[in-house]
């Protein structure tokens, strides 16, 4: 048997066909960050969402080193102690899977099945990308930057390093830092210790983990991951979009408490304080709006303070007088960039970008 056999296309589920084995085994390596969760202004590490692409490479700090080369005026190589002489800073990111809500997607692609629990947001700690750049050089021929990372699979048939790769541009304007420590600890395994890349507005692709090396090329970077993997398509054959920057989204913390099996909620009527935490990659969040009526009517939340990190989360708050019986809350986000989160967002192939508002069933019991 080919590779290309033994690792098959992307696809969409035949109707009725429920979650695939394969699916279940990337569910098991895989894990959403729980929604009450969401109550942390700071995930904690373990709970942090977590996709990995292949294996989580076997790394070690001491031996590990990070190349700098290609379009550059002086190649460099930097082992970790080197890295951390150049200065220190700590940034908030929110990160998000591009493929959040695929799951609830018909007909759904074959992929990792995420519901809507793909986020969560850490302080990373390490060098701004720029400062690197900078130190090598950037030669005017200079077009895109590829970050590659040390792990290393077959996927739809292609062997390949994971790769991803930004505009010189994007790579100097965008606040990337390559970080060594999250929320103030070593970076984990599943979050790439000992070095990754940390791309703040951007869906989690482009933060390369276990970053061994940046290369800047002359042309535009036509890897896997940005040519074939990360675009929006209708179609199977189209060239498709790319996929960059997260659009707005707006969580609610599930209130009251849950059955085991089927996570249906339970709340005992009165007064309710709703909360949660909104997104985007574009600009701050500057509304987020409630229904307590499955869309009838809509209440703007209170919103937090404001941060100093303006791509992180915020959190909200809105008070509910909850009567008996049934309620489907639903609740979407806003940006000061104009952009709001749908009520359905479009579909699309790879189950990407899907920013549908959330929508929880509730159950409200008479006290």
């Amino acid at each position: 048997m080919s590779i290309e056999q033994f690792s098959p296309k992307g696809r969409l589920a035949d109707t009725g066909e429920g979650i695939t084995g394969d699916e279940l085994q990337l569910a098991a390596r895989n894990h959403g960050m729980p929604l009450e969760a969401l109550r942390y202004d700071l995930t904690p590490p373990g709970l942090h969402y977590v996709l990995v692409h292949y294996d989580i490479p076997l790394t070690n700090a001491a031996n590990w080193f990070l190349t700098i080369d290609g379009c550059v005026e002086q190649p460099l190589s930097f082992g970790l102690t080197e890295l951390r002489a150049m200065g220190r800073q700590t940034v908030r990111v929110t990160l998000e899977c591009a493929g959040n809500g695929r799951a609830a997607l018909h007909p759904r692609p074959i992929s990792q099945p995420w519901l809507v629990e793909a986020v969560g947001t850490a302080e990373w700690t390490g060098v701004p990308l720029a400062d690197l750049l900078a130190a090598a050089g950037i030669r005017k021929d200079a077009r895109d930057v590829v970050f590659t990372g040390a792990d290393h699979g077959v996927e739809r048939g292609v062997e390949q390093d994971y790769q991803r790769g930004l505009t010189v541009a994007e790579a100097v304007d965008s606040g990337a830092i390559v970080a060594w420590e999250m929320n103030g600890m070593p970076l984990p395994p599943q979050h790439g210790y000992p070095l990754r890349l940390v791309v703040p507005g951007w869906y989690g692709m482009a933060s390369v983990k276990w970053l061994r090396s940046i290369e800047l090329i002359d042309h535009e970077f036509r890897g896997f991951q940005n040519a074939v993997a990360y675009r929006i398509r209708s179609e199977p054959n189209e060239p498709g979009v790319a996929i960059t920057r997260i659009e707005p989204r707006a969580l609610l913390i599930p209130p009251g408490h849950p059955d085991f099996m089927t996570r249906h909620r339970f709340v005992p009527a009165g007064d309710v304080t709703l909360r949660g935490r909104a997104w985007s990659g574009w600009a701050p969040i500057d509304r987020v709006e409630i229904s307590v009526d499955a869309g009838v009517s809509w209440h703007d939340a209170k919103l937090d303070a404001d941060g100093n990190d303006e791509l992180a989360w915020r959190g909200f708050t809105h008070d509910w007088a909850a009567t008996p019986g049934e309620h489907v809350l639903t609740v979407r986000a806003h940006d000061q960039s104009g952009r709001v989160q749908p009520i359905e967002a479009p579909w699309n192939r790879g189950g990407f970008a899907n920013n549908t508002a959330q929508r929880i069933t509730v159950l409200v019991t008479s006290t």
